[in-house]
């Protein structure tokens, strides 16, 4: 009766162990479950991405948003838009910034890993005592065991560094892709400003071509002008018309190249007035070297060189760390039969083979090579800017050159139309003088687009307009969040 009795026992023991079991395991995927990050699915069409393109437009309701927080717009639409009010709306649509903007939230996410801390493990386990006699309340023997990681040395401080320096150079890469994306904009605006003008001067030179040839015609009927005068002006003209088509096609596909900086459709420039007030005239103040010593300790590109060598600073430092052993610490809990026993446990990796000399080895060749990389990269910064800098002042002088020969030359004209109308010239005569005009506003049109271009180069030497007191260095964003986000860091 009592062997009966105590396996009754035994059975209920068993019973109600296996229900905490399985009470626990039930509490802990439910707790797993809801501590979980679900997936989202967002999927992306070609179809859908080709609609929101085709849908941009510059008096979008979104752009005048942002507009008005970076600028306080006035007035909406713009009467005009010049390159500041183009190049904001390019931060706002050109998708290589979204793509910089993306990044820096990969490098965000990893400050996130970086700082986490290793989970513990636990394990579960139960042994049977096959030597038992029958009368033991039970031979099973349940264990439950817990190894908690320790990370030693500063290890986890050291992850996040690095990953926070990598984070603040992908924030600084916003910069150097929207001064490219500025860069590009600029050469757009001025190639399409460049064309617009070729194609109205050359027009204005084919249609005084096209008189000339007119009257060499006239006199030729009557014999007072040489056929040979008439064939070389029928070839001039025949060169007009050739060259005012050529304009025409470039000034269209500046025009395409100008949406793509701007990252609109063409169409969307239908119907918009252009400022070109910026290309019309060159000034004559180039940078002063402090300027220029300003703008290269703070290039976007060099500050984010310099972000990225301290991250390899924080590896080797990690890496120097790793040479101490992490510490896993191991309670455990056995209920042997009807006697709980507790111990406690301590591991970790003997460092006698190695000791993690490779990888410090590798880490400090990084930081060597990325202190290479930054001098280069100041050295090639120091040489554009001096390069663009002569190239400016060469260009401006051109430009004033020019402008001296096509004051010069309007004062003829004008004077060719008085004798004109006195009668001491002909109209041949005067139409030469207006073709010399015309061509020598070529020429002026040619060296002044040159000389904006030099300005264009030393501009991105320095990553800063000429016309602006000081280029603010606030990450580019669509929204006021992306600007609240970078606040709270």
């Amino acid at each position: 009766m009592t062997k009966i009795f105590q396996g009754h026992q035994a059975f209920i023991f068993g019973s109600k162990i296996k229900r905490l079991r399985k009470v626990f395991c039930l509490c802990f995927i439910v707790f797993l479950a809801a501590s979980c990050v679900r997936f989202q699915p967002k999927p992306i069409t070609a179809s859908k991405v080709l609609d929101d393109f085709e849908t941009r437009q510059l008096d979008a309701a979104e752009l005048r948003d942002f507009l008005q927080a970076k600028q306080g717009l006035k007035e909406w639409p713009p009467k005009s838009w010049d390159l500041h009010a183009l190049t904001l709306a390019a931060f706002y649509y050109h998708p290589d910034l979204d793509v910089a903007r993306a990044q820096w939230g990969v490098a965000q996410a990893g400050r996130i890993t970086a700082g986490e801390r290793p989970n513990p493990t636990g394990s579960v386990l139960v042994g049977y005592n096959v030597t038992s006699p029958v009368s033991e309340v039970t031979p099973w023997i349940p264990e439950a065991a817990l190894e908690i990681p320790i990370e030693t040395a500063g290890k986890r401080g050291y992850r996040i560094s690095q990953t926070r320096h990598l984070s603040e150079a992908a924030r600084l890469n916003i910069f150097s892709v929207a001064w490219e994306v500025r860069s590009r904009l600029r050469q757009a605006f001025l190639d399409f400003y460049a064309a617009g003008e070729t194609e109205s001067l050359l027009n204005r030179q084919k249609s005084v071509q096209s008189e000339i040839v007119r009257i060499l015609e006239a006199q030729l009927a009557v014999g007072e002008a040489s056929s040979y005068d008439v064939t070389q002006a029928r070839i001039a003209l025949a060169n007009s018309r050739l060259a005012a088509i050529d304009a025409a096609l470039q000034r269209s596909q500046a025009r395409i190249r100008l949406a793509d900086a701007l990252g609109i459709p063409v169409r969307a420039l239908e119907g918009i007035v252009l400022s070109f007030d910026e290309f019309i005239q060159v000034g004559s103040d180039l940078p002063s070297s402090e300027i220029r010593r300003r703008a290269l300790v703070n290039r976007s590109d060099i500050l984010g060189s310099l972000s990225e060598y301290e991250a390899a600073q924080s590896a080797l430092r990690l890496e120097i760390a790793k040479q101490y052993p992490d510490i896993n610490l191991g309670p455990d809990y056995q209920l042997d039969q009807i006697d709980s026993k507790w111990t406690l446990g301590l591991s970790l990796v003997l460092p006698i083979l190695s000791r993690n000399k490779g990888p410090i080895a590798e880490a400090q060749a990084r930081r060597e090579e990325m202190a290479a990389r930054f001098l280069a990269l100041q050295a090639r910064v120091i040489s554009q800017i001096e390069a663009a800098v002569s190239a400016g002042r060469s260009a401006v002088d051109k430009v004033k050159a020019a402008d001296d020969l096509l004051t010069n030359l309007k004062r003829q004209q004008e004077s060719s139309k008085v004798r004109y109308e006195l009668g001491d010239i002909s109209k041949l005569e005067l139409l030469g003088a207006e073709l010399e005009l015309a061509a020598n506003g070529l020429a002026r049109l040619e060296a002044l687009v040159k000389a904006q271009q030099a300005i264009g180069e030393l501009e991105n030497a320095m990553q800063s307009p000429l016309d602006l007191k000081e280029w603010l260095l606030e990450t580019p964003g669509r929204t006021s969040g992306q600007a609240k986000e970078r606040k709270d860091e």
